[in-house]
Formats: C-alpha cells, structure tokens, sequence
C-alpha cells in the first residue's frame, strides 16, 4: 500500500528504479525498519556498501567528529583524512597510489583511463580493452563499454571503442581475443551483478600470466566483492593474483558515497598526470573520515577472521537448503558474497521474503543474491534461513 512518501518520489524522481513499496527510516545492527515500525533482516546492506552495518558507534562517532571540523575543500590542498585514508587503504590493497571517486562507476572510469595512458606513454600503440562475458562494471559511457550485458549496453551505442568480450574463467577464450593492440583485461574476481559467479584459480593465474607475456595491464573490479567480502581484504588477496590496477568502492566507506582505483607505483609513474584526471568531491575530508575509520575497525574488530568463520556456516546452511528445496537449482559463491540459482521466479522470492521480514536481492541469471553486512553472526544466519524457507 503507498503512502504519500512514495507518492512524492513517484512524482520527483526520474524512475530508474522499480522500487520496492517500503520506505525505510531507520536502522540499528543488521536490522532496518521501515515507517510502519515493521523490522527487517537485512541481508543485503545497501548492495553490498553497509558492511558494518547501521549505528557502529564508533563509525557515526567519526563521522559526526568530521563534520564539526570540514566536509569539503577540494584536491587543490592537502587534508589529513584524505592522507590518513590513503595510506590505510593503499597498505590494506598492497598497492602503492590510491585515487578517490564518488562512486565505483567513477573507479573503472579512472581505471580504463590509467590503462589507455599507460599504453599511449610507452608509446605502444595498443589501445584495446579485453572484458568477461556477465560481468558488470557500471552505468557510464564507460564502464559501459566494459560491461557484457546487451540490455544495458544497446540503448546507449555506440558506446567506446576496441574492446572485446570473452568468456569468464575460459583461458582459451581470452587468447582468442588477445591482439598485438590489446592493453589491458578488465574482469571481476568473483563476479556479481551477472549472476555470482568465482573465479577459477588456474584461469585467474593464466590470466595474468598472459598479460605479463604480451604487456598488457590486468584490471581488477573489487567494488562489490572487496573489502571483506570474501574474507581477505581484497578477493585477489586469497589468490595471490595480484592485479596493476584496481577498482573498489561499496564497503570502502561503510555507507558514505565513495569509491576508488588503486595501482602499483610502476603503473602509475607512467600513467595519470597532473591534467589528466580530476573530481571535485572525490577524497574530501568527510568520506576519507570514514574510509579511515572503517578500515581501523576492521583491524580493532578482527572483521575478516570474523567472516571467514560466519560465511563458512552460511554456506552450510544455504548448501542444506539447497539440498531440500526443489525452488532452487544450486548454490554459488565465496565468503558473504552467496548467490541461490533458483528453478522459480527470483523476484516473487524477493517478494515473499519481504512478508517474512527479510531482505534479500537479485543477481542476473534468476539469481538470490545474498550480500549481509560482515558482522552478521551464526544466529541471524539461522533467522535468515527460517525467513527463506517460509517464503519459498
């Protein structure tokens, strides 16, 4: 039933989005309610980004300290939170140059952009940019251009130029694609939007193995299965793949609109310039407070030790689930980032599922997305579980 808040956004936003009819107020843990006082579980945290959840006091603590002293200045001067966040979040990447964006879209836009400077400065004349078959990268002219799926793609053509597809964790695939014009690959190392789907270690190594033999770059997309998810810090980290260039944002600030792209110093002496890349609101002193804090509670907090014990019980769970239900087809995925393949209509689930008070959402391919804040215990695991059987 609508109520006059959805009412006015009907009426004032652009409608992007087919939203679903609650109105949300507040939150507390990994719990939200909606403006009826109805509770939620929330097992989707904002995409991915509410990986402490809602109401850390420590977090809110640092952000209401950040505001009483300076939100924004610009790039044009030195603030101590953007070089207090950096160096954190370089350290926590092990790369060595950090820039901030407002958003992961704006990180692969950096990214591509570093990869085609790199090239152009070693005066290679390679400009070509390889991409995987489902993956999703965002919804500018560029990270477009990267992303496989036609119905994003098709309305917006011609989209940017040299880049090719080929088909995630299918090495022979690649080679296919490769030419003496290829700069860079670009690929999620466990892929979400397109249906969560991980990466195959022999394929990951091959990968980069290729991109040493022939001088081409290796992007990786860690904006949503970064920073935790998966239980190192960055996805790559349990691979021991390292990448030239990364893009990361969602959990990076807790919930505060930030992203960024990193690299490594030998990438990025040869790439962006002053002159070449720029943002107004990226790394002002507030988002950088709050990258900063998330990243010392992480460390205070023991998060990933925390999220290699959970996930490893809810992929039990979910396994057993799977197991009894004939509504789903199977189980895929790493750490928190889960996805249920389902046999029915993944948006009546989301639906039910909203009834019993939970919140859950959709991957490509029919898929449950499960994305819960990284402090989540045994216990809502198991609340989850219960809510999920009820709604199928």
């Amino acid at each position: 039933m609508k109520n006059k808040w959805m009412d006015e956004a009907d009426h004032a936003l652009l409608h992007t989005y087919n939203r679903y009819p609650i109105v949300l107020e507040k939150g507390e843990g990994v719990y939200l309610y909606d403006t009826e006082g109805k509770k939620y579980l929330d097992f989707a945290a904002g995409i991915a980004v509410c990986s402490l959840g809602y109401g850390h006091k420590g977090y809110t603590e640092a952000l209401k300290s950040q505001i009483d002293l300076l939100l924004h200045t610009s790039n044009l001067y030195y603030s101590r939170p953007a070089a207090d966040a950096a160096a954190k979040l370089a350290k926590a990447a092990q790369m060595d140059r950090i820039f901030f964006t407002n958003s992961g879209t704006e990180a692969i836009e950096g990214a591509l952009k570093a990869a085609r400077k790199y090239a152009y400065t070693e005066g290679s004349g390679k400009f070509e940019i390889i991409a995987m078959e489902h993956s999703f990268h965002g919804r500018s002219m560029g990270a477009l251009s990267v992303t496989a799926t036609e119905s994003y793609r098709t309305p917006f053509e011609p989209l940017i130029g040299g880049v090719k597809f080929a088909r995630y964790n299918d090495m022979e695939s690649v080679k296919e694609q490769f030419s003496d014009k290829t700069c860079a690959v670009i690929m999620e190392t466990l892929q979400g939007e397109g249906g969560i789907y991980p990466i195959d270690p022999e394929f990951f190594r091959g990968v980069r193995e290729l991109c040493d033999e022939r001088g081409a770059l290796l992007i990786l997309d860690e904006i949503q299965c970064g920073m935790g998810r998966t239980g190192t810090m960055f996805a790559w980290q349990d691979y021991g793949v390292k990448p030239d260039i990364m893009a990361m944002a969602k959990a990076i600030g807790g919930g505060v609109p930030v992203g960024a792209f990193a690299m490594t110093e030998k990438v990025a002496e040869k790439s962006l310039a002053p002159g070449d890349h720029g943002t107004t609101y990226g790394g002002n002193p507030f988002v950088c407070a709050a990258v900063s804090k998330v990243l010392d509670i992480y460390e205070e907090e023991h998060i990933l030790e925390h999220v290699k014990k959970v996930s490893a019980y809810l992929e039990k769970k979910l396994d057993a689930l799977a197991a009894k239900s004939d509504a789903v087809k199977e189980r895929r995925g790493k750490g928190l980032m889960q996805g249920l393949a389902m046999n029915v209509p993944v948006g009546e689930v989301i639906a039910k599922a909203q009834e019993e008070g939970l919140l859950v959402i959709s991957a490509g391919g029919n898929v449950l997305r499960i994305v819960p804040p990284l402090i989540i215990t045994e216990d809502h695991v198991d609340e989850m579980i219960e809510k999920l059987k009820k709604a199928l």
